[in-house]
């Protein structure tokens, strides 16, 4: 075990020292439990293909982030971490929205596209964004630090969801709410059925608050209570969800 976190660390020290200095502001806790303790998801998992989602002019025209800031309730002052943040659509949009007085976290587990997100915060003069590297299973992020956690487009493409939501729970608040964005349709093409969202994250110890189709797109926004910390379901006693037809 101790070779192990030996290793992780050379590795994450290698990454920071690629992505150059201007990482001063990011941050990683802790390791939390490892991806080999939780069961694999019994579906198919679509590779991350590009930062992008969908055009942002699109997805401005159909106000899809006013649609998401009230749905989830985000007003200025809070924190929001960006899981998955990629390109940064929600990053910039979000970083009005929440304020001097707020923060956006942007994690990724992609370093290059967290180095051009990096540019595109300086270009634009962002000063409450805090940029992070994440792992595929773990979003790393400091103890009780999210009002809300926002996870858009990306679901589909956690190869260990089980995990990444145990691993979340330390970082959220005890109000936090965590909010998916994904499309309706199979994770093998991109989107994720609300049933299997459901029962994954209900796996862990999550209760579903709502769920409602995003204006303008074939898009909706699930919205997710987390469980305390002590009372989220441990890996071992974790039921991979049957899901052998998506629909």
């Amino acid at each position: 075990m101790i070779r192990y976190y030996g290793t992780l660390a050379t590795v994450f020290a290698t990454v920071f020292a690629t992505l150059g200095t201007g990482f001063a502001q990011d941050f990683m806790a802790g390791p939390g439990a490892p991806a080999a303790a939780f069961p694999k998801p019994d579906r198919p998992v679509a590779d991350i293909v590009s930062p992008v989602w969908h055009d942002e002019k699109e997805r401005d025209a159909v106000g899809e982030p006013s649609q998401l800031a009230r749905l989830l309730g985000i007003k200025s002052g809070m924190t929001i971490a960006d899981i998955g943040a990629g390109s940064g659509y929600y990053v910039v949009r979000l970083s009005s929205i929440v304020g001097a007085g707020g923060r956006v976290i942007a994690e990724d587990i992609k370093p290059e596209y967290l180095r051009s997100l990096r540019k595109r915060v300086r270009a634009l003069g962002l000063q409450n964004v805090t940029i992070t590297l994440g792992e595929p299973h773990d979003p790393r992020l400091p103890a009780d630090s999210a009002d809300v956690a926002i996870l858009v487009h990306m679901y589909h493409e956690i190869v260990q969801p089980y995990a990444l939501l145990y691993n979340l729970v330390p970082a959220l608040k005890p109000s936090a709410r965590v909010g998916i964005v994904d499309a309706f349709g199979p994770t093998s093409e991109h989107g994720t059925p609300p049933s299997v969202l459901r029962c994954e994250l209900a796996a862990v110890g999550y209760h579903e608050i709502s769920l409602d189709r995003l204006d303008g797109s074939n898009a909706y926004l699930a919205i997710f209570a987390a469980p305390a910390v002590a009372s989220r379901t441990r890996p071992e006693a974790i039921v991979a969800c049957k899901s052998p037809q998506q629909r």
